[in-house]
This record gives C-alpha cells, structure tokens and sequence, in this order.
C-alpha cells in the first residue's frame, strides 16, 4: 500500500531500523537513532543495490517518487542510477567526491598545508576514480572493501588504514550534513590487513652513551656532522627540525621551530641549555654566513638527509642506532628517572594532544619544567660518568 504524507510524519523509531514501503522499490527508512531517510533497492547487473535520496521531511514524498521513477528511466536504459553523477531533490550534491571535497575543505584549516595535500591526494589517487561519481548513501561496504584492496595489494599497509579513515570521515561528514544515515566504513572492521607492528628505532641504552659519545669525540668526519648529532642528544629534535633550522629562530635561550616545519603543526619551543648553546656556537663559526643552522657541502642548501645516520654506521653504530632512535634514548632515560612529568617529556619530544585547548595551555604550562629537564639532560649527557644516572637522581 502506497505511503501518505501524514503517515510519513507520524511513523516513530523503535529500538530496531524499520523500513515502510511505498512500492516500485522505494521505502521510507527509520533507523533507531530516529532520524527517516528515502531510499530505493534495485537490482543491476545481477546485484542487489540500494539508493538513498536524502531526509524526510527536507525530501518530501512526491519528490522521493520522482527520483525513483527516474533511476527506473535510468535502469531502462541499461544504467546504473548509482553512478550517474548529480544531485539530491534538495540541490545539495551527494556524490563522493563533491562531500569530499566539501569534508577536507572544512577540516583543511586545522590541519598542516602539507598533511592536507597527502590526504586529498590520497583521495583522488586512489578513490575517486572509482567511487568520486557515486552518490554516497548508495556506496556499500564491499565496494570500499573492493577499492582498498587495490591499494592494500600494492603492500601500501599504513596508506590503506589512512584512506580507511579518510572514507569513514566523509561518510560521519555526510551523515552529519543529512546526506547520508549510514557510515559502511563501519562494518569493514577485520577485513583488511592488519598494519604490522611498527619496528622501534634502534637507540641507545643508559650504559651505551657513554661509549657512544667517545666515539663521537673522535669521529673523523666533518666536524659539523658531529657537532650536529650532539645537538641532537641534547635537544631531542626530530633530524629535519634541525636540518631545515634557521638562525633567526634562536632567540636567547628558546629555539623557536615554526609550525610548518613541526609533525604536530604548531611552533615548538625547544629550551637551549649551556651545553647546546656551547654547540651552537661551534655550528655557527662552520655555518659563517649560512642562513642554515647546519649547511650542506654547497652552502646554499642544508645539510643533505643522510649525513648523520651514514656517520653513525662509520662509528660502527650500523643497525645499533638511528638519529631518531636518540630521541627515543632521551624518552626512556627521562621517564625511568622519576624525576619529570610524563606531560612535560612528551612535550619536549614535540607529541601532540590532539586537543587544541589543551595544547595551548600546556604549551606555556610545561615550559619552565622543560627548561629544567633539558638543563638535567644535558648535565647527564656530559656528566663525568653519564652511564651513572644515579649521581643525577640525588
């Protein structure tokens, strides 16, 4: 029996989705969270498939029947109405790739330049060629399955979980903007690969530094590249942070690193101790006129990516330790100590929150303890016996 208007607006939610039909393959859809949405099942190329024409009421009755007889013109056509790319009865575009664009475009604010250009790109390399004409609320599970198994299939693992959450965040978008009552994204939980366990960089223990920074002292490289790496142990900074640093970021005792040069995309500040500030100014009579903390051979340009870690394997340090894998030295060291705030150490390492308020006030809130963190590191670093960490404990 056809619907009517009123019994539309009357029908109420229950604990479980319901669906009241008006026939030819159109039926009004009531999920418990009680929100209606038209939708139509058609079957195409011997597959079961599912339209969704947008809410009720913003959708009313006449104009989900005549959506339903044009995807029926559509079907005797011999074409998907799945796949022809437009509109809903609201002038709103419900295709994949226009809520897409839509989602980042809105979320692009928050985000680096740089991480809003992989995201997009991901998008458009490997989703939209199938899926960016499809109406959203029409996009099953199997066919993300389908599209995510290519990319899983090129061993892109951590890309794959990427786009997965990505697709997902476009679909809670669409539900949020009334394009869509359903997120498929949802019902692919263990379908994929699971990302292997990420292998920690090689670092050094308490009773390795020592003979590490001995090594150091000796190193017969360029000295810059020594000198370089010690900044590093003292600072905890990620290798680019200190490749890409510039001169006028120092300021006294605060190296201010800018947030589009940080992973967490906000300004750093990292507390200069004496030590570091001593290795500054050795950097600087090497740097002379350089604009670059630590120039490459050519001047023009900093110092090139592998430079550190290629002088760490002619220390004999190949596969024992990585320029990251200090950081990771500077964390252990700090936390198994007692002495800081867990707060204050993840800061130090630049990890981000995820909470903008709560980054803000900590951003202030942990510095003056960094200060004095940092001023403990570096005393460890150059203590006379630094494997001994309990003469730095008292």
């Amino acid at each position: 029996m056809p619907l009517t208007d009123s019994a539309c607006r009357a029908a109420k939610a229950e604990d479980s989705a319901k669906k009241l039909s008006d026939g030819g393959g159109l039926y009004l859809y009531l999920p418990p969270s009680g929100s209606k949405a038209w939708r139509m099942n058609y079957r195409f190329a011997g597959k079961q498939k599912t339209l969704s024409f947008g809410p009720y009421p913003r959708v009313t009755l006449a104009d989900a029947r005549a959506l339903r007889e044009n995807a029926k013109r559509a079907l005797a056509d011999g074409v998907d109405p799945a796949v022809i790319k437009g509109k809903t009865a609201t002038g709103a575009h419900d295709s994949f790739e226009a809520i897409a664009r839509e989602w980042h475009g809105a979320q692009e604010s928050s985000w680096v330049p740089a991480h809003a250009e992989r995201v997009l790109s991901r998008l458009v390399r490997d989703v939209f060629p199938d899926l960016g004409e499809r109406s959203v609320p029409s996009i099953t599970a199997p066919e993300i399955l389908e599209v995510l198994r290519k990319v899983e299939a090129r061993g892109a693992l951590d890309v794959t979980k990427r786009l997965r959450q990505s697709i997902g965040a476009v679909f809670r978008y669409a539900i949020a903007t009334s394009r869509a009552v359903h997120d498929p994204v949802a019902d692919l939980r263990g379908a994929l690969k699971a990302t292997p366990k990420p292998v920690h960089m090689a670092s050094l223990k308490a009773n390795e530094i020592g003979d590490f920074l001995g090594r150091l002292s000796t190193y017969d490289g360029e000295r810059q590249t020594a000198l370089s790496i010690e900044f590093i142990m003292h600072t905890a900074v990620r290798t680019n942070e200190l490749r890409f640093g510039r001169w006028p970021e120092i300021d006294g005792d605060l190296w201010r690193i800018p947030a589009e040069r940080m992973k967490a995309g906000r300004d750093h500040l990292v507390p200069l101790t004496k030590q570091s500030k001593r290795l500054l100014g050795e950097l600087k009579k090497i740097a002379g006129d350089s604009e670059w903390i630590v120039p490459g051979a050519r001047g023009g340009k900093p110092l090139s990516a592998n430079t550190m870690i290629f002088a760490c394997y002619r220390m004999g340090m190949h596969g024992r330790l990585t320029i990251h894998g200090l950081r990771s030295s500077f964390s252990t060291i700090a936390n198994e100590s007692g002495l800081w705030s867990a707060d204050a150490i993840e800061w130090a390492l630049a990890h981000s929150s995820g909470n903008k308020v709560r980054s803000s006030y900590n951003h202030a809130a942990y510095l003056d303890e960094r200060r004095r963190l940092m001023a403990w590191w570096s005393d460890y670093l150059t203590a006379k016996d630094p494997n001994d960490l309990s003469a730095l404990l008292e």
